[in-house]
């Protein structure tokens, strides 16, 4: 027998160099490995001897959480052609949320040079060979029948809620076995009669009911013999004859059969219940909905006539009729516009009377529908959770959190409690539902390192149950809230792997992919042959062609490579898409961002204090990070240095509100004051510079450019491309980079900042800026102080001797 030896490695990962805030970071730069990997075995953690592979980082994404509305949990008798369908679903729920619609639109444009030209990689081909074999492995039968299992082992039944209450059993179908089975050789002499049933509606009743009845692996075979053909055959041309409880009982029958949602059988029924529909009861019209929820049909049809007959008697709902109409909603995937203020009054008249499982299903139901709800309904859902969170199955608390995550509610009490209640729960939940939890605290910025320390211990051991969108999340959410764990080498190690094995599935959803490249960017790692395989010209045009805005997410992957990755040597965004990228974002900051009060403020009271325009530069450095900075530029002996040329953008004052100072308050501020003068001193002075200015140093051409008699030590070099990295300080020049934060660049009511935000300062710092910060808890307070008190906060920012020393 021969024998074959067959080796993968592990993708060449690199640590990039960085300049972090966080102490704890190290700076690496550039290293890379390989290694050998051996195949991992489903359902088991990819620890063992192998050492874990580095990861080399991107620059990270405009911090856009995307979330998909999909159904994580989906009943266990559902076929695998509908979880395919529904991933699809999933992801086209992903961005129809408020927030991800505000994300999509927060980048539009203006600036027009180009890059230098793209460097080519030399290893590229050993590059393209290294994901070609994976992609092999990942689509060998193996993985094949190993991902099939784990898809179907990772769902959880979304229909436990029908268990609470006796009410349910005449509402929704049963799809478990049958009471009293009937032997299988039984199957034989019901289908030999058929020929003599001749039609009659309660004959063919009997027989599909009779046949439900079998064992289940006898009723697997049914729909491929001919005898149980010609009983469809006599359903449908006797189906307008049928009483309505027999045909919901020949419904019934056809789910526990398994028939096909697109059987001919199937069509003629649903017909048949649209025409009727109006004249059947309430009870029976959603358990039909069940019925077809059981075969994975879709009704769209069908539903729209429950929608309407419901809204119609909503009066004479009860309350397990109320819940299995907004589980029927959800699982139909669209909210009736006409029901959304009725839903929300019904849950509030029952909120104290569902039970935690019911509660769960709503949210679910809400979620999937993406319905919109208001704060004060879902801050009182919250309120009740918070109080029996121990009471509640994971399954359902993690459909409440999907709804918290989609109406972006920011619920202490809630969010305390699960910081206790979650972590010990951890191990025994599915990937899905840990993705769901890790996600919902991204997506709110709320940081909890006990909840997240836990999710990285238990992901390892559960990694080969990731679809490529989980994996992405988990990258996603960890980069965003800026946590590397104390397990983070093979924390991340494993899901790079995983990303590589599924990374078939990124051809399909090309967001999925620069998502997790972002949120590895975020904490410093970037996997070379993944960035290299995003940023190839077919990968790039499957994002350009993609419905979800990815424009900005190719921009940010792109440029942080450059700036933090100075030995990769692949694919590289195209000089054309990274002008048109840098336009979009200088388009939107002229629009959104400058203008915004607390940055026009700044701007002016710098511009009066420094000498002038000149001397700041209110821009974005570094566009792909979609934030502005207030740019100044010092001599290492304190004197600023005029560099801007360009008419600024126009501002408008703000008015002064104001306080009384009083001599301790402003002793206070102007106490250590650099060169021991006070702001007005400084302001003076910048007013004497200006007038000899406009004497000696020759005036302003419309072009930007200095009359003869005017130099400047810092004037702008022509011919820099858009986006490309703004050139390193001149000897002699200190450049500071002020950035006027807000509460957004920060993790829920805390000082820590997000991962985006990280990113850009490493970076800045890396082309030799030093970064200023004007948090938004000192500057935002002295907005409605005087004018002096602003000055004097300012010229202590700015002319900071440890700024200068450190920089020197």
């Amino acid at each position: 027998m021969a024998t074959v030896l067959m080796c993968r490695r592990i993708p060449r990962l690199s640590r990039a160099a960085a300049f972090s805030t966080t102490a704890k970071r190290e700076t690496e730069h550039g290293s890379s490995k390989c290694e050998q990997e051996e195949k991992d075995n489903p359902g088991t953690a990819n620890t063992g001897s192998e050492s874990p592979a580095t990861i080399q980082l991107l620059n990270p994404l405009d911090y856009r959480v995307l979330y998909n509305p999909s159904a994580y949990a989906r009943g266990r008798a559902g076929s695998r052609q509908h979880l395919d369908r529904d991933s699809g679903q999933a992801l086209g729920d992903t961005l129809t949320s408020p927030g991800a619609a505000q994300a999509a639109q927060a980048f539009p444009a203006a600036s027009s040079r180009t890059l230098p030209p793209i460097r080519r990689a030399p290893s590229k081909s050993r590059s393209n060979t290294l994901l070609q074999q994976t992609i092999l492995a990942a689509l060998s039968k193996e993985e094949a029948e190993k991902e099939k299992w784990e898809v179907h082992d990772s769902k959880e039944d979304p229909r436990v809620f029908q268990k609470g209450r006796p009410e349910y059993r005449s509402l929704s179908c049963d799809s478990s076995e049958p009471a009293q089975p009937l032997p299988a050789e039984e199957g034989d002499s019901i289908l030999d009669s058929v020929a003599a049933c001749e039609g009659s509606p309660g004959s063919i009743t009997d027989h599909f009911q009779r046949l439900s009845r079998l064992p289940a692996e006898r009723r697997a075979g049914l729909v491929s013999e001919p005898r149980f053909d010609a009983l469809c055959h006599c359903a449908v041309r006797a189906i307008r004859l049928f009483s309505t409880p027999d045909l919901i009982h020949v419904l019934k029958s056809c789910v526990l059969l398994a028939v096909p949602p697109a059987h001919p059988l199937l069509d003629a029924c649903e017909g048949e219940f649209c025409r009727r529909a109006w004249d059947m009861e309430l009870e029976q019209l959603l358990l039909v909905a069940d019925c077809w929820r059981c075969l994975e049909r879709s009704v769209p049809s069908y539903l729209s006539i429950l929608f309407s007959f419901a809204n119609l008697h909503w009066k004479d709902l009860t309350l397990p009729q109320f819940v299995q109409l907004v589980y029927i909603i959800g699982e139909g995937r669209r909210s009736p516009a006409d029901l959304a203020q009725k839903v929300e009054s019904a849950i509030l008249k029952y909120l104290d009377s569902f039970t935690l499982e019911e509660l769960g299903a709503i949210c679910l139901g809400l979620f999937k529908s993406v319905s919109g709800i208001s704060d004060h309904v879902m801050r009182r859902i919250a309120d009740r959770v918070s109080l029996q969170m121990e009471d509640m199955s994971t399954y359902a608390l993690v459909n409440v959190l999907k709804m918290l995550r989609y109406t972006r509610m920011d619920h202490l009490p809630l969010l305390k409690e699960l910081g206790k209640v979650i972590p010990e729960r951890i191990p025994t939940v599915n990937i899905q539902g840990i993705m769901h939890i890790t996600l919902t605290y991204s997506s709110l910025h709320y940081f909890d390192e006990g909840v997240l320390a836990a999710v990285a211990t238990s992901l390892p051991s559960k990694v080969s149950y990731c679809r490529s969108k989980d994996a992405a999340k988990f990258l996603w959410s960890f980069g965003c809230l800026d946590y590397e764990p104390p397990n983070e080498e093979e924390f991340y190690s494993s899901l790079i792997k995983q990303i590589h094995r599924k990374l078939h599935e990124f051809k399909k959803f090309p967001e999925h992919l620069l998502t997790a490249l972002l949120g590895l960017a975020f904490v410093k790692r970037f996997p070379e042959e993944l960035i290299d395989y995003a940023l190839r010209e077919d990968f790039v045009q499957k994002t350009r062609g993609s419905k979800y805005e990815l424009n900005k997410d190719l921009f940010t992957l792109g440029k942080s490579v450059e700036i933090e990755c100075p030995t990769y040597g692949g694919n590289r965004l195209p000089p054309q898409l990274c002008q048109e990228f840098t336009e979009m974002a200088l388009s939107f900051a002229e629009q959104e961002i400058y203008i915004r009060p607390e940055i026009v403020e700044a701007t002016s009271l710098l511009e009066s204090m420094l000498g002038g325009p000149e001397y700041v530069k209110n821009h974005m450095i570094l566009p792909h990070t979609r934030s502005s900075d207030l740019e100044v530029r010092l001599a290492t002996d304190g004197h600023p240095i005029p560099f801007n040329f360009k008419s600024p953008v126009a501002a408008r004052k703000l008015k002064d509100l104001g306080v009384s100072l009083t001599d301790d308050l402003m002793a206070q501020l102007i106490k250590g004051r650099a060169h021991g003068r006070s702001p007005v001193e400084v302001e003076n002075e910048g007013r004497t510079r200006r007038q000899e200015r406009g004497d000696e140093a020759g005036t302003l051409c419309s072009d930007g450019a200095l009359t003869a008699g005017g130099k400047s030590p810092a004037e702008p070099k022509p011919g820099r491309c858009p986006g490309a990295p703004p050139s390193l300080p001149q000897p002699g020049e200190v450049r500071l980079a002020l950035q006027v934060s807000n509460r957004n660049h920060y993790c829920y009511s805390s000082k820590r900042l997000l991962g985006l935000h990280c990113l850009k300062r490493r970076q800045l710092r890396h082309l030799g800026y030093v970064v200023v910060e004007l948090p938004f808890w000192e500057w935002f307070p002295l907005l409605r102080r005087s004018r002096s008190e602003k000055l004097s906060y300012l010229h202590y920012k700015v002319f900071d001797p440890a700024l200068l020393s450190g920089a020197g």
